[in-house]
């Protein structure tokens, strides 16, 4: 937000110096990021006098002048311009001045004549477009003295930071309303003097809202006979030194209200709105619309637009329409002020990429109180501007009219929380001095009213804010704060951050080190997966195209910090991270769907060192077996794993599955693409959805049962089957025969004989236990033979 300190001085009268004014601010949480001169370049130049004007002898369109520049001083001038004539003040870029553009001004000789300088036009100045003639100052200005000094022009302007939730601060009011709270001096809004004409605005037009939810207020006044023109010199350097180009007088009051009390304001050409209505309603789907930039824009149904009786007329909050525009022929204006439901204009303005200051501040709420006022005054303006005569009354529709929000306040627990110990009544002149009204009849619980302007006041920890903020954020203590040391075990899930830091907790222990990857990357990563283009997330404005799109797998970055790794000489790594993928989904507010992920990868050798360690790197049981260790740690039981029928860059691919919700996957990565990142061993990764695993671990109800008291028994039993037969199966298959002594089952060797590629021996151990007494061995025998018999029978194998 620019801050002139001109226009600031207009609402409170600070003559402090700037600098403090700017500290003052930043601790009352809106930033100075930069003080600057708004017209530093042309600072150098002039206030000329034409002394004398002459036909230059050899070019018919050319002028000599003598032009007086201060302290007696004149100079040979060659001017181009046809408006150029003796008695005229003009603005003058003497020799070895640098203009705007730019352009160094040096003697030069035009024709055989010296000129010694240049009168400038308002474009040469880059106040304006014009360059038809040159700039005519006003009479009585003493030659010599600064243009923008004898202009009036600002010379200070504070850059400040504004936090989202400071709506208000959007304007010189909010800004002034700080300084005033800041400095403890008056705030006095402008004079309003609104003169009305007669007629009645209402026989003339009607406004219509099709939801209350969507616009809580739309109004309206009308002024016949607008002249248009260029505004007068005060309010174009004005929205000038705020970073806006002056377009016309009516069009400029709407902008100069919009950084003035923070209402953004739309005119439309009143001859040019049919039916003499005014509707407010979505568009339909796939509907397109010119606005005034002239793009032609697709809508779709959660677009909200100002219609007139038989078509849209603007983009509501966000721009207006060609078809309504002000130009150069227009006479009648209809001014709309309106409050519009943020989220939907927050959503059409970043669907559209259509950023406009009026969105800006529509998506973050404005002061429904104020919006009368704002209208009246800007009528004001329009009418001593252009003429025009204000039709009387107002043409209004407020189906949710504004009520203020009363919070409770209870002063001891606002000194718990911030660690201060403040008495009563500094808390009451704070909020007193902010606008606020106080009901202290209970001491203990007070009952504060926020003002419509103060949207970001919504709870009671809100209003210590306030206090802190007045009191001075840089006065209260640093204290470091009690910490208590907590354990995996009391990390709480029910949030998807306490959810991560409990995976982040297991995946240190299991021995894995964390990634932290860009959300970004490149067409060209996703494409070496072979992942589908349909889905993906562009950025708009990419820091380079290696980061030209959010990921849609959690892949390319694992795989990029394997390479890092590999590039760096380790050669022993298992990693993990935790972090989202993007999609995109028509159906979201901001068309991108998210989801959190959980992936490990290792590749290299199993262990750091050779020694005493097993030797070999890690493969599919490592991944495998981490993956069974995460799950027995979030107590959800045992996974089942399969064959995924194909994976663009994992082969194999398995699925790994709880009951019927398909978790994740995991396999390794096609030694085509390792080999791309410079892996030259096997690259063996997991993929799981660690939403669903929350949702999961939510839902899970632990059951606890009493330690086995009486011992177990134990049979081993050696399956002789096809190579092709899992071991998986036959575990399943004794499961299945649910016996009501069988505890467990385990395997506990594979053995290949030597030569031998069809069959293989797979050894197992189950266990048997009663709860209720010790099984004697003719009982276990009688249970291990229905083991035995139900395999034999339905599989082909044999013992």
């Amino acid at each position: 937000m620019l801050l002139s300190m001109q226009w600031l001085r207009e609402f409170v009268p600070y003559e402090g110096e700037i600098q403090e004014l700017g500290d003052r601010l930043t601790m009352l949480g809106l930033e100075l990021e930069e003080i600057f001169n708004p017209f530093e370049a042309i600072k150098d130049i002039v206030v000329g006098h034409v002394v004398e004007c002459g036909k230059h002898p050899e070019a018919e369109k050319l002028s000599i002048c003598k032009v007086d520049v201060g302290e007696g001083e004149l100079l040979d001038i060659v001017c181009g311009a046809p408006n150029v004539a003796q008695g005229q003040n003009v603005p003058v870029a003497k020799v070895g001045v640098t203009m705007p553009g730019g352009l160094k001004i040096k003697k030069a000789k035009l024709r055989g004549v010296k000129s010694h300088g240049m009168i400038c036009s308002e474009r040469e100045l880059e106040l304006s477009d014009s360059h038809e003639g040159i700039m005519v100052l006003p009479e009585g200005i003493k030659p010599g003295a600064k243009f923008t000094e004898a202009m009036n022009m600002e010379d200070t302007v504070l850059d400040l930071g504004i936090t989202p939730n400071r709506a208000d601060c959007l304007s010189m009011l909010g800004i002034a309303r700080e300084a005033s709270l800041a400095f403890d001096i008056p705030l006095t809004l402008p004079k309003l003097n609104l003169t009305e004409s007669g007629g009645n605005a209402n026989n003339l037009l009607k406004i219509e809202i099709d939801d209350p939810d969507i616009c809580p207020l739309y109004q309206a006044r009308i002024l016949q006979g607008a002249k248009i023109a260029p505004s007068p010199d005060w309010i174009r350097y004005r929205l000038l030194s705020v970073g806006v180009r002056p377009i016309s007088n009516i069009v400029d009051v709407t902008n100069y209200i919009l950084f003035e009390l923070g209402q953004p304001l739309h005119s439309f050409d009143g001859d040019l709105v049919k039916g003499g209505k005014i509707r407010v309603g979505f568009a339909p789907d796939g509907m397109k619309f010119t606005t005034l930039d002239e793009q032609e824009r697709k809508l779709i149904g959660s677009d909200l637009l100002i219609w007139d009786a038989e078509r849209p007329v603007a983009l509501a909050g966000v721009m207006g329409g060609m078809n309504s525009e002000i130009s150069d022929n227009s006479t009648n204006v209809i001014i709309e002020s309106a409050v519009f439901k943020p989220a939907l204009i927050r959503k059409t303005a970043r669907r559209l990429a259509l950023p406009s200051e009026a969105s800006y501040r529509f998506e973050r709420g404005v002061d429904q109180v104020l919006n009368t006022y704002a209208m009246d005054r800007a009528a004001q303006l329009m009418s001593e501007l252009s003429g025009a005569k204000v039709v009387s009354g107002v043409v209004k529709n407020e189906p949710a009219p504004w009520h203020d929000r009363t919070h409770k306040y209870r002063h001891a627990r606002c000194n718990a929380f911030l660690g201060l110990e403040l008495e009563p009544e500094f808390s009451k002149k704070a909020f007193t001095l902010m606008g606020l009204d106080v009901d202290d009849s209970d001491s203990e619980c007070w009952k504060v009213s926020t003002p419509s302007y103060r949207l970001d006041l919504e709870r009671e920890a809100d209003l210590y804010e306030e206090v802190a903020r007045y009191y001075g954020m840089d006065k209260i203590p640093s204290v470091l704060p009690r910490i208590s040391k907590t354990f995996e075990s009391s990390v709480a899930a029910d949030t998807p951050y306490g959810f991560n830091r409990r995976l982040k907790y297991w995946g240190r222990g299991v021995g894995l080190h964390e990634a932290i990857n860009y959300s970004f990357v490149g067409d060209e990563d996703l494409d070496l997966l072979g992942l589908p283009k349909e889905g993906r997330v562009n950025i708009a404005n990419p820091l380079s195209e290696d980061q030209n799109v959010l990921r849609t797998e959690i892949a390319p970055g694992l795989l990029g910090t394997v390479r890092h790794n590999i590039a760096q000489g380790n050669s022993h790594i298992r990693i993990f991270e935790i972090a989202k993928k993007f999609l995109k989904d028509p159906e979201s507010d901001t068309e991108t769907r998210e989801q959190s992920r959980l992936g490990i990868m290792l590749t290299g050798s199993r262990s750091k060192a050779e020694w005493p360690n097993e030797h070999g790197d890690a493969d599919y049981l490592d991944v495998k077996g981490l993956v069974e260790h995460l799950l027995v740690s979030l107590k959800l039981g045992e996974a089942q794993f399969s064959l995924a029928e194909e994976s663009s860059y994992l082969e194999p691919c398995v699925k790994v599955s709880l009951g019927d919700r398909e978790i994740g996957i995991i396999g390794m990565v096609t030694p085509a693409i390792a080999d791309k990142y410079h892996a030259r061993k096997e690259v063996w990764m997991a993929d799981l959805n660690a939403d669903l695993l929350r949702e999961l671990v939510m839902a899970h109800k632990i059951q606890f049962s009493s330690l086995p008291v009486f011992p177990p028994s134990r049979r081993d039993v050696t399956v002789i089957g096809p190579i092709s037969l899992h071991a998986e199966t036959i575990n399943k298959a004794i499961l299945d025969l649910r016996l009501p002594l069988l505890e467990s089952v385990e395997l506990v060797n594979v053995f290949v004989p030597e030569g031998q590629d069809e069959e293989r021996n797979l050894s197992f151990r189950l266990t048997y236990r009663h709860g209720q007494k010790t099984l004697t061995d003719k009982a276990v025998d009688k249970e291990h033979a229905k083991v035995l018999a139900a395999l034999e029978k339905a599989l082909p194998i044999r013992f």
